[in-house]
This record gives C-alpha cells, sequence and structure tokens, in this order.
C-alpha cells in the first residue's frame, strides 16, 4: 500500500500510525485503570455500608433496616442495596432470604471482608461477605453480614472514566495528526521548490543545481547534477556524430549520385561497365564509412557495466586472427600468433572487444601488410595487465602522424578506397572504455600496436 501513496502520504502514515497504536493502548490501559478504580471505590463503599449496616442492627436488636436508611443508602451509591445478617449457628436474624450464591471453596475469616461476583433475581450484583464478633447478649457469638448490590452504576462510571479518556486521547490524536500534515507540507516545500525549479527548465538546459536545499537533499542534487553532466556529454557526443556522419557522408553519397548518373549517360556497354564498376567501389566504400560511423558510436554509447563478463580473450583473439591469417596467406603475407603467460578469463565486453581487433587486423591489411610480409599478433598475460600487440613489418607511420592516428576522420593519405579514418579511433575508445590504452611505437621491423587492459 505505500507504494501506491505520495512521499506525503508515507510520511503522514509512518508517523500517525505509532501514535494511534499508543493511542490505543493508552485507551485499554485506562479502561483497566478505570474499572479497578470503580472497583475499589464501590468496593470499599459497600465496606462501609456492610459495616453500617451491621452496627445498625445490633443496635436495634435485631430490627430490620428503616426505609429511610435504605433510600439514603440507594440514593448515594446510585443502586439498590441488600442485605442479610445471620448469627451463630447459621441463624437467620434479619434482611433478604435469597443471598447470591457464595463462591465455592471460599473461607470466611473473621475480620476479614471477603468480595464476589455473582447473579441475583437474575440480576449481575457485587457483594461482601463480612464475619464479626458481636458482644452482646441478643446475639452472643460471631455474626455474619452479607450485602450484595447491582453494579449498573460502577459500569456506568467505568464507561464514563473510559469516554473521557477517550476523547481526550481522540482530541490530542486529532491535534497531532493535524500539526503533522502541515509539518510535513512545511517540511516538503523545499522538495516541491525544487522539483518546480526543475520542472521549469527546458528540455536542454542541463546546467547544474545551485539553489540551496536541506542537508538531506544534497545527495540528491548531486546525483542530479551527475546526471545532467552525463546526459550533457550523451548530447555533444550525439551532436558530434551527427555533424561527423553528414561531413563524412556529403562527399560519399553525391559521389555514387554522380557515377550513377554518369552511368546512365554511358555511349557504350564497356563504358557503363566501367562507371559501374566505379559506383560498386563507391557504394562499398560507403557502406564501410557508414559500418565505422556506426561502430564508433556503439563503442561511445555502450553502458559496459551491464555486459562485461569473464572473457577468454585468448580464444577471442585466436578467433578473429585465424580467418584473417587464411585471406593473407593467398596474398602471400605470414600470419603468427602467440600467447604468453599464464592465460586467464578477462572482465571485459566481448562484442567491442572483437570490434577492436577486427580493426587493428583491418588497419593492418591495409596500410602496412604486403606480398612476403609479416604480421605477429600476440597475447601478453602479466601479473597486473593484459597486452595485445600487434606487430607488422610495413613502412609505419611518421613521427609526427603517431599520435594524431587514433584521430576520428584522420588519414595519412587522401585514398578514401583505403578507409575513412576510424578504425584505430574506435580501438582507443574500446581500450579506454575498459580503462586501458592504446598506443603506437616503432620496433626494428615496423610499427607496433599496443593495447594494454589493467586488470
Amino acid at each position: 500500500m505505500l507504494r501506491r501513496l505520495s512521499l506525503r502520504g508515507r510520511l503522514f502514515l509512518l508517523l500517525i500510525l505509532p501514535l494511534v497504536t499508543v493511542a490505543a493502548a493508552a485507551s485499554f490501559a485506562r479502561y483497566q485503570a478505570a474499572n479497578r478504580l470503580s472497583q475499589e471505590l464501590y468496593d470499599n463503599t459497600l465496606l462501609v455500608v456492610a459495616l453500617t449496616i451491621s452496627r445498625d442492627v445490633v443496635i436495634s436488636e435485631g430490627d430490620m433496616l428503616t426505609e429511610q436508611l435504605l433510600d439514603d443508602l440507594t440514593m448515594a451509591l446510585g443502586d439498590p442495596v441488600y442485605y442479610r445478617i445471620t448469627g451463630p449457628g447459621g441463624r437467620f436474624v434479619t434482611g433478604y432470604s435469597d443471598p447470591p450464591d457464595f463462591p465455592e471453596g471460599a473461607l470466611i475469616e473473621g475480620g476479614q471482608p471477603v468480595f464476589f461476583d455473582s447473579v441475583s433475581l437474575g440480576r449481575p450484583v457485587r457483594a461482601v461477605v463480612l464475619r464479626e464478633f458481636i458482644s452482646e447478649p441478643q446475639f452472643g457469638g460471631w455474626v455474619t453480614v452479607e450485602v450484595w448490590q447491582t453494579v449498573s452504576q460502577r459500569l456506568s462510571l467505568s464507561r464514563e472514566l473510559v469516554t473521557q479518556s477517550v476523547i481526550l486521547l481522540g482530541s490530542l490524536l486529532l491535534t497531532a495528526a493535524l500539526i503533522l500534515w502541515f509539518g510535513i507540507q512545511l517540511g516538503l516545500k523545499p522538495l516541491l521548490d525544487l522539483r518546480e525549479a526543475i520542472g521549469q527548465r527546458s528540455a536542454d538546459d542541463l546546467r547544474p543545481i545551485r539553489r540551496w536545499v536541506p542537508p538531506e537533499l544534497r545527495p540528491l542534487v548531486q546525483t542530479t547534477n551527475v546526471l545532467f553532466d552525463r546526459l550533457a556529454q550523451a548530447f555533444v557526443l550525439r551532436d558530434s556524430f551527427i555533424s561527423d556522419a553528414a561531413h563524412q557522408m556529403r562527399n560519399p553519397v553525391a559521389a555514387i549520385q554522380s557515377q550513377a548518373e554518369a552511368a546512365i549517360s554511358a555511349p557504350n556497354e564497356t563504358e557503363l561497365r566501367a562507371r559501374v564498376t566505379a559506383l560498386a567501389e563507391s557504394a562499398r566504400a560507403t557502406s564501410r564509412l557508414t559500418s565505422q560511423l556506426l561502430s564508433l558510436e556503439r563503442v561511445r554509447g555502450r553502458s559496459l557495466k551491464a555486459l562485461i563478463q569473464p572473457v577468454d580473450l585468448a580464444a577471442l583473439v585466436r578467433n578473429r586472427v585465424r580467418p584473417f591469417a587464411e585471406t593473407q596467406l593467398r596474398r602471400d603475407v605470414d600470419v603468427a600468433f602467440t600467447i604468453s603467460g599464464v592465460p586467464r578469463p578477462i572482465d571485459c565486453d566481448p562484442v567491442l572487444v572483437e570490434e577492436m581487433v577486427a580493426n587493428l587486423l583491418d588497419n593492418a591489411a591495409k596500410y602496412a601488410l604486403r606480398p612476403g610480409g609479416h604480421l605477429d599478433v600476440s597475447v601478453e598475460f602479466e601479473p597486473r595487465s593484459v597486452c595485445l600487440r600487434f606487430a607488422d613489418d610495413g613502412p609505419g607511420v611518421p613521427v609526427e602522424s603517431r599520435e594524431r592516428i587514433f584521430d576520428r576522420f584522420f588519414r595519412l593519405d587522401d585514398d578514401q578506397s583505403r578507409g575513412c579514418g576510424l578504425g584505430l579511433a574506435i580501438v582507443t575508445d574500446v581500450a579506454r572504455a575498459h580503462d586501458g590504452s592504446a598506443q603506437c611505437f616503432p620496433d626494428e621491423h615496423g610499427l607496433v600496436f599496443e593495447v594494454r587492459f589493467e586488470r
């Protein structure tokens, strides 16, 4: 039920329910106390009445109480009073002949009153039995005094005390509920103001929240500001991707359109075939560019937390290198694959790592490997890291371009047929996404591309 309530309603219920519970417990305790108080008051009064009747009967030498005295006792107690007095040996002296039944097993000791509940003439009564030793010639021994009274008045007193308590506690509870409600309203005002302030922002206003908030709301504001910052970065990446895609796709699409129009106007079949061949090549280059752009965006927009899993990195790289080596063998290119260290599973996103390996192999095939060339791919398991190395014997990269080759759309030449300048950008983005790094450096044979995962 709490899940469907507003925050205001939850706070109110969580605060008011304990108060209601305490009030109910207090009302029950008050009811018990009222019953005990009423019982004690009326029992003491009943004992006084028993003593009074006993003295009056002794003084009147066994006569019945006067009607005036009975009326006075009834007026004072609120319920009719009945009595019976028996002398030594159980001899009836005076009073009423049908007293309530005495509890079985109860003992009456001299001078000690015994109170009990019973029924007389079909009505519940409270009774007291008292034994006294009377030193009078007429009685001459132990006299038993029995006095009983209906209980309607004492029950009425108990109900009145409980009603007063319930009214008092109910008033306090209602007052507390009103105070809590308005207090919650006032306490939630900073949160409502914050909601209103955020609601008034436009869709592209992702500035950090700078307004003052209570200490309890500061973690929420800090988290919101972090979210705003991430959204702003995501929007920057999105805008950058759209801008880059529009810029890079403009020329290939225009070229395809021009070549298609040229093919339509080809003067003969030989020229038509040549123009269609050029058109197909441009389409393949555009398709590759589109695939690379999507791969780059997938790397930057992918959340790794839910996708990272233990991966057999050596097997992943081997499965990628094997078909590549078979293809390069036809070009008389030798591709070697080695593993050093103790292989172990690596926590990574297998889709992204496989994409990274594919781009490094593709980059080597386009720019480094020549017939008779050699590519050495190795996976080195170190104690605190894993290193992927792609060492070729190609022409290498000028010193001034070794850092820039990892930038998007950077190419060493203007030949777009060999690439669009995104492969190595994808490599460095995948490495960074796994808290790693990518770099290139020359060796004695050519160029080495190294990707290191700190795991």
